[in-house]
Parts: C-alpha cells; structure tokens; sequence
C-alpha cells in the first residue's frame, strides 16, 4: 500500500529543497567555515612562529622551530576531512559542478600524494586545499542568495 506524501511538508520546501536538505546544507556551510578559520590560524601560526623564530635569539630554539615547521601543516590537515564532507553535500544537492568538484578535489589529492611520495613535500599538496575550502564557501554563498531572492520575488 503507497502512502500519499503530506501536503504540509510540501508547503515548507523551499524553492524545491526540503527542510532537511537545507538543514544539512546549512550544517556543511557551517563545517566549511570552521575549515576556513583553521585556515586563518595557520597562517597566522606560519607568520607568527616563522617571525619569532627568525630572531636571531631564537634560532636555535627546536619547539618554535617545530611550531613554525608543523602545526600549519596540521591545521591545514585537520580541514582535509571536513572538505571531503563538504564536497559530497555540495556534490548531492547539486550546488556546483560535479566536474568541478572533482577536478578541484582529483587535483588537491594527486598534488598531495605526489608531493609526499615524489618531492618529500607536502605544502603544494596542502595549499590547493586551501582553494577547495574556499571554492565551497562560494558555492555555499551563492546557493542561500539564491534562495532568498526566490523568497524575495515569491513575497512580491
């Protein structure tokens, strides 16, 4: 026996989205930011500590060294998982091209995984993961603008 949908959930969609799908979009958009502002603190980390460790006072000083060396490596590699969430919300509710985001995510890895296999390196690899965070905050932007001049010219 098929049930007929609830015309009140109907009602609630917004432009064709279901609450919960907007309710999910919001969570990612919400993730990504937090990604982005990992992405602030390591590049305050990478100036601040790269700063102090020039000092001539501090040169031979190993934790600053290491502070300037590794923890903007790990900030930017504590947002690689929350891109990877954002990109299949993006990828499921068709916010952006699919060839798109997997050109900037195939591209983002190949670099990664090239740089520590090939070159001993992985700041490339890590700085085109800087882009795809901020590729998504665009989309995100883009998609809730979207839907309130669709509120907008629904009012009027």
């Amino acid at each position: 026996m098929t049930t007929a949908p609830d015309p009140s959930l109907q009602n609630k969609s917004q432009h064709g989205f279901a609450p919960l799908a907007i309710a999910r979009i919001k969570g990612a958009q919400r993730a990504n930011q937090m990604a982005i502002y990992l992405i602030y603190a390591a590049l305050i980390a990478f100036v601040v500590f790269g700063t102090i460790a020039s000092i001539k006072a501090f040169h031979d000083n190993q934790l600053l060294y290491q502070l300037f060396y590794n923890l903007p490596y790990a900030l930017v590699a504590l947002t690689i998982p929350i891109t990877i969430y954002d990109a299949l919300v993006v990828y499921r509710y068709r916010l952006n091209q699919p060839s798109m985001i997997a050109m900037s995510m195939g591209v983002s890895t190949v670099v990664l995984l090239g740089g520590w296999l090939f070159a001993d390196s992985a700041w490339l690899g890590l700085s085109c993961w800087l882009g795809v965070a901020f590729l998504f905050k665009v989309s995100f932007k883009r998609f809730f603008n979207f839907l309130e001049m669709a509120e907008e010219e629904a009012s009027n």
